[in-house]
């Protein structure tokens, strides 16, 4: 295991001769679909900005895909999702039908699999890992529900009631049959290669907006997502026990300290919106904390993101944590604004 790759791994166990690993990541729009294409895109990006650990950031929506929604790959409208075809779920009787899929047989699956793997071959200075959503964020997208509260990117002829609150035992078998394929899906990437499998270094875990704002409280996350949440998190550790879980929680009020009850390594949440903590919150887990993801847009304003790096690493104040924006930098986004991250390496 290389230098970079062995910092990342120390970082999890509190215990590194850096404080610190820097990354962000980008829809990289014209390049999503197709692994080996991908792949080049990603590579390159990583390499251009020398990003210290990377997070693959495939086309979100690759699980809608999977069980059967339908994009327009060559129309993506200004905006990171490319306009929807048809949903996976179009009427409320159709939850019913989510069933368990095999990752390695299914074509939306396996390509990012494979995009995933070639990465992990191009970089392997690096620690590398793919971004999978939770079943309850899965569930949303396959009725084209928004991620967020208050999000107007989707279009739903549905609402959570008709997919999940008036329906809780459909909604649950569809969430378990969710879990359990990206369990195997998480499974397979982050097993040793020695193993048959991807050899990441582990996943990204995203909760996305769904715990935030109210959008499900605490009470309807234990019952709507946590469970699930256990499935594939249980699936990674038992694939590689020595694999990094980051869980991602999006926007204001996205409650990271939820996460703690999971076992997670990492997690990284938006320290500068109301609601949520600062990155020296008691944490059990590692922090992942940054400058705001909005302020890296081309007309972003890079004073702001140096101050607020600034303060992350104060904040920090010698405990080991990955430096990175709060989610998804914009596309396009400031080249200043990413050198500017880029060079804060410790």
């Amino acid at each position: 295991m290389s230098d970079l790759r062995t910092i990342f791994h120390d970082i999890l166990a509190g215990d590194a001769e850096k404080p610190y690993l820097v990354s962000a990541w980008q829809h990289l729009i014209g390049h999503e679909y197709g692994a080996e294409e991908f792949a080049a895109a990603y590579t390159e990006f990583v390499r251009r900005w020398d990003w210290q650990w990377v997070k693959i950031n495939p086309r979100a929506v690759y699980y809608s895909e999977a069980w059967g929604g339908v994009y327009d790959r060559d129309d993506y409208n200004g905006f990171v999702i490319p306009r929807k075809v048809r949903a996976a779920i179009g009427r409320p009787e159709d939850v019913a039908g989510i069933e368990r899929l095999d990752p390695a047989a299914n074509e939306f699956l396996r390509e990012a699999y494979d995009a995933a793997a070639i990465i992990r071959r191009n970089l392997p200075d690096r620690a590398v890992v793919q971004t999978i959503f939770s079943p309850l964020s899965v569930l949303l997208q396959l009725a084209d529900l928004p991620l967020y509260p208050g999000d107007d990117y989707a279009t739903p002829d549905l609402t959570i009631d008709d997919v999940i609150l008036s329906r809780p035992d459909d909604a649950k078998r569809a969430l378990a049959n969710i879990a359990e394929t990206l369990a195997d899906y998480a499974a397979a990437l982050v097993r040793p290669e020695s193993e048959g499998g991807a050899g990441l270094d582990g996943i990204f875990y995203a909760v996305t907006g769904t715990v935030s704002e109210g959008y499900f409280d605490d009470a309807r996350y234990r019952e709507f997502s946590e469970p699930y949440d256990r499935i594939v998190i249980d699936a990674i550790r038992k694939a590689n026990p020595d694999a990094a879980v980051l869980l991602h929680t999006c926007r204001a009020d996205s409650h990271p300290e939820w996460f703690d009850r999971l076992g997670v390594d990492l997690v990284h949440w938006d320290q500068y919106l109301p609601g949520n903590p600062k990155a020296d919150a008691a944490l059990k887990a590692v922090p992942v904390a940054g400058a705001n993801y909005t302020l890296f847009a081309s007309d972003g304003d890079t004073a702001r993101i140096r101050g607020e790096i600034d303060d992350t690493i104060a904040l920090a104040a010698g405990r080991p944590f990955l430096l990175a924006p709060s989610c998804t930098v914009p596309t396009p986004a400031s080249d200043e604004a990413l050198r500017l991250l880029s060079e804060a390496r410790a």
